[in-house]
């Protein structure tokens, strides 16, 4: 590998240098060789006239107060919490906490608001009946189970007190009470078109 490259060194000096010459013998004849080359033929690398750049002096107390500020800044932030992305659904618009703007109530004539109470009244007078008629079934029920309770514990002391302990299958119990009014069964949803104005936030 270095004779390789050796050959090939002494190949591009030969063809780049001048010749070098001495004198041989009674002739004078000129030699080239490879060998006698000048020194300043030979060139490693680029001539470098590149300058390095001076540094601008800075005067120590600027750069003082420049960190001095960055310092309180940043005790600044570290003090204020952090913001949270605000619940738009949860705020009330400005406008609707106008204490003057109200709804105007609908003025009905002598015959409905005389029809709309007389239906109540007689509404009230449903519901309370349905109600006695729930707690006499109820004090009813209480009774015959007390009734019931005290023959079998005269009969077997263990049945007695397998029937006191609480039953498991009935619970989990699911019950769909009454409404304060009735469905409409003519009525249709309104399927409305809308426009999503959701502002997305990113942290």
């Amino acid at each position: 590998m270095s004779v390789a490259l050796s050959r090939c060194l002494c190949r591009v000096l030969s063809r780049q240098t001048a010749p070098s010459s001495f004198l041989l013998g009674e002739h004078h004849h000129a030699v080239q060789s490879p060998w006698f080359a000048p020194v300043r033929t030979l060139k490693t690398s680029a001539p470098l006239r590149a300058e390095p750049k001076k540094k601008k002096k800075v005067d120590p107390r600027r750069e003082q107060t420049l960190k001095e500020r960055m310092r309180k800044k940043l005790k600044k932030l570290e003090k204020v919490a952090p913001e949270f992305i605000p619940i738009e659904d949860l705020i009330t618009p400005a406008k609707y906490l106008d204490e003057t703007r109200k709804r105007s109530a609908p003025r009905l004539s002598f015959e409905e608001s005389e029809g709309r109470a007389l239906l109540l009244k007689e509404w009230c007078r449903y519901k309370q009946e349905q109600h006695m008629a729930e707690v006499q079934a109820v004090e009813l029920s209480l009774e015959a189970q007390r009734e019931a309770l005290e023959e079998l514990k005269l009969e077997s002391e263990e049945l007695y007190q397998a029937a006191l302990k609480p039953d498991p299958l009935l619970f989990p119990f699911t019950h769909d009470g009454p409404v304060y009014t009735p469905p409409k069964s003519k009525y249709e949803a309104p399927d409305g078109k809308y426009n999503n104005i959701t502002k997305v936030y990113t942290q």
